[in-house]
């Protein structure tokens, strides 16, 4: 596994932590990849019945880093290479298994992302989601402009995708995101509590009424294909490159 993601597994249960505190948790190309072994490593395994995606230190995550986008903008790229976090939100989409989030902190970009194809929410009261992409000139990605609106309804979607606005652990809770907020320190420990519960339930029954309860897998990968494709375009434009030099500067200020 990369230095920054710890992969445990405890009873039926497999804990994929995020752990790159001294960045906020923001997301190397080796972490995207590492938690996407942990997840598809998990689809051939009977023993792990649910799955938990954390952050732990106060941090859910920051997000994908400036550095990355600018670097993926001025840098030759191979067009017929999947960029590591799409290979991710993939691995993400056709899990078969019920994933949990305990966000504690910060949720940002595809930080949120995650969360939205995540199965149940524990968020605590500190937790705030936000998909500030508009800012840098880009676009939604990871199927979130299907998903989020169905979830929250156009409006809500509008104005987290679109305009950039931050969402609080009770506005995302009253808007459907979030099942349940707990104090700070606590969303694991809760989410364990949960996973129990999941896995206690019929194995089979359980897989095929997760099946029922979300959108067919194959629009949901459509749509990431498109998001990816503008994605890839808005990468190398004027306004996103722009906005990465313009974000770098404001830190050495």
């Amino acid at each position: 596994m990369a230095e920054h993601i710890i992969v445990t597994d405890e009873g039926a249960t497999r804990i994929i932590t995020m752990r790159r505190p001294e960045k906020k948790n923001t997301l190397t190309q080796d972490m995207y990849l590492a938690m996407s072994d942990a997840i598809d490593s998990a689809q051939s395994n009977p023993a792990i019945r649910c799955l938990i995606l954390t952050g732990r230190s106060g941090v859910f995550t920051a997000g994908n880093d400036i550095g990355d986008f600018l670097k993926a903008a001025t840098e030759a790229q191979d067009a017929g290479r999947p960029r590591n976090s799409v290979i991710f939100l993939h691995s993400l989409v056709n899990n078969t298994k019920p994933i949990i989030a305990a966000v504690d902190g910060i949720a940002i970009g595809i930080g949120m992302t995650m969360v939205v194809h995540c199965d149940y929410v524990i968020a605590s009261t500190t937790t705030t989601f936000s998909s500030p992409y508009i800012q840098y000139g880009l676009v939604p990605d990871g199927a979130t402009s299907l998903v989020v609106p169905h979830m929250v309804g156009h409006q809500r979607a509008f104005a987290t995708l679109l305009m950039g606005r931050e969402m609080s652990a009770e506005a995302a809770r009253e808007a459907g995101l979030v099942n349940q907020i707990v104090p700070p320190g606590h969303a694991v420990v809760e989410a364990q509590k949960v996973a129990r519960q999941i896995c206690a339930l019929p194995a089979e029954a359980v897989a095929i009424s997760r099946k029922l309860l979300r959108p067919p897998t194959e629009d949901i990968e459509r749509r990431i294909s498109q998001e990816n494709h503008f994605f890839g375009q808005r990468m190398r434009s004027p306004e996103a490159l722009a906005a990465f030099q313009n974000f770098f500067a404001r830190k050495t200020r």
